[in-house]
């Protein structure tokens, strides 16, 4: 389990499941998303396969702490990028 503090947030890597490296906020502000996904334990439904087995929270961060968060999940050392050669062009 690994855990990483980002201002007054404590995220457990185990919880990722997606990080949106180059958003924008409403105002045009950078920022970086990390969306958590935790089970949910339905005490009553046991029995039963439900759909919806995951609970999903989204958290944006702005300034400083998107900087930051985008050099951790970009660094070699934290996420392995399957192409890292890769470069947007367009084709006209």
């Amino acid at each position: 389990m690994t855990l990483i503090k980002i201002q007054n947030v404590v995220i457990n890597n185990s919880y990722v499941a997606v990080v949106r490296l180059d958003n924008q906020t409403g105002s045009g502000k950078k920022s970086v998303s990390v969306s958590l996904a935790t089970l949910q334990f339905l005490l009553f439904q046991w029995d039963t396969i439900a759909q919806n087995l995951y609970y999903y929270k989204c958290i944006e961060f702005t300034g400083q702490a998107a900087i930051t968060l985008q050099d951790y999940f970009t660094s070699f050392n934290n996420v392995i990028d399957l192409l890292p050669q890769y470069q947007e062009s367009s084709v006209g």
